[in-house]
């Protein structure tokens, strides 16, 4: 760990010391309620002794695993939050913008932001804290903090909820680095957790007759085509779009966009090939830049992004494809 990442999680250590001082600490979580910033909300409120991990929403897999291990975690109302009253500070987690957290925050309560993503929107006061670290899961982060800070929280339960957090981020392992692997060896380490029995755990999904409904009605609308440089599949579907973007990517696409139109809003997910990031593509920085020239949100990883907006569905997409031709081969 290098000295900058050192002098990072000293005031984190710090700004949570100050504010659970003050009052409860609110950890919240991306309202795509993923198991990066499940995981992540719930592990570090475990060292918190006035910490409480909350979100408006939890995926399948994060719901999945929370059940099994009895995970405490408040769901809060988009419109009514129903935050403790006497806060000390709010920390949101694995979201780049104030608008993934998915609620108007508090004004005045002390803020601390902890995330991985390639960009963030987010204004900071004098009395508030960033950490970004170009991590591939924000449990990186996390575990790293409770290993020098709290190491009697590094139960086996928030070890699973952290392992599960980066296995699922990092694609089944697929857009890892050395960093990530070496944190879940550290997170294995000294556990009593079987990776083999875990990682089936964390991968069985089941799904439905209509979702497997959608996904062949998805495959039959596909279009592949070469983007510039890139080769891309994309098609539309009714739901599902990231479990609709893993099959175009074994379909063979080096860029998988998926798009839904639902209710007036246009929702669009995109994956990328390891080789493909390598090269020089960045998702994170395409979706971003949609948001910028036809209004949404967008942002996200390299190899993983979404961007959602009130435009014309296939408005949106051509703009995701021209964006992406314009991006050349980094030798």
């Amino acid at each position: 760990m290098n000295q900058e990442s050192k002098t990072d999680l000293a005031s984190l250590d710090a700004w949570i010391t100050a504010a659970n001082s003050n009052g409860a600490v609110a950890v919240l979580c991306g309202k795509n309620g993923d198991m990066d910033t499940i995981g992540s909300a719930i592990a570090l409120a475990a060292a918190i002794p006035n910490g409480l991990a909350c979100g408006l929403h939890q995926d399948k897999v994060a719901k999945r695993i929370c059940t099994q291990l009895n995970a405490p975690f408040r769901f809060i109302s988009q419109s009514s939050p129903n935050l403790p009253k006497k806060l000390g500070g709010i920390i949101c987690v694995d979201a780049a913008a104030p608008s993934q957290i998915g609620i108007d925050l508090p004004a005045s309560i002390p803020l601390c932001i902890i995330d991985h993503h390639a960009t963030s929107d987010w204004t900071l006061g004098e009395n508030d804290l960033e950490i970004n670290w170009p991590a591939r899961a924000t449990t990186q982060i996390i575990h790293q903090y409770l290993t020098e800070y709290s190491s009697n929280t590094l139960t086996d339960s928030v070890r699973r909820l952290l392992l599960a957090g980066l296995i699922t981020d990092t694609g089944r392992f697929r857009h890892a680095d050395k960093e990530a692997f070496v944190t879940a060896g550290n997170i294995l380490t000294g556990s009593g957790i079987d990776y083999a029995e875990f990682i089936e755990s964390v991968e069985t999904e089941s799904i439905t007759d209509s979702e497997r409904g959608a996904i062949a009605a998805g495959m039959a609308r596909v279009k592949s085509t070469k983007a510039g440089d890139w080769h891309l599949m994309h098609t539309y579907v009714g739901t599902n779009e990231g479990r609709m973007c893993r099959v175009l990517q074994i379909a063979g696409a080096e860029i998988a966009l998926v798009s839904r139109h639902r209710d007036g809003q246009t929702r669009m997910s995109a994956r990328a090939t390891r080789s493909a990031t390598i090269r020089g593509v960045n998702l994170g920085h395409i979706m971003k830049s949609l948001a910028e020239k036809i209004g949404g949100e967008g942002g996200g990883h390299d190899g993983a992004a979404g961007w959602s907006g009130e435009s014309d569905r296939i408005a949106a997409e051509s703009a995701f494809i021209h964006a992406l031709s314009g991006i050349g081969v980094e030798e």
